[in-house]
């Protein structure tokens, strides 16, 4: 799924309903989840119903379903370069018809 014209909270519940089939396809229930995680079951129930969670939990959850490493892709790295100022946004005007 695409979330470039998604909410914040479809992005959640997206997210939620990703780790609550993660789990069924890992043939935990969500006790057995939670324990191995150290998140608590209502924590669990919660997130999988409504798609809010803590950082640190939704981290620990995704330790247990092997989705830990798909978290460095969240925010790569970039160099100085990658960005244009202004000036340099105003500067570059592409033309929009040919010369006669």
């Amino acid at each position: 799924m695409t979330f470039m014209f998604s909410t914040p909270l479809e992005v959640a519940a997206s997210l939620a309903k990703s780790a609550k089939e993660k789990r069924l396809s890992l043939n935990l229930s969500q006790q057995s989840l939670a324990e191995r995680s150290g998140v608590s079951i209502s924590v669990l129930k919660k997130f999988e119903h409504t798609g809010k969670i803590s950082l640190e939990s939704l981290l620990k959850l995704a330790l247990v379903l092997n989705c830990l490493e798909n978290f460095s892709k969240l925010f790569p790295k970039t160099s100085p370069e990658d960005y244009l100022t202004i000036d340099q946004l105003l500067k570059e005007k592409t033309r929009k018809r040919g010369r006669k």
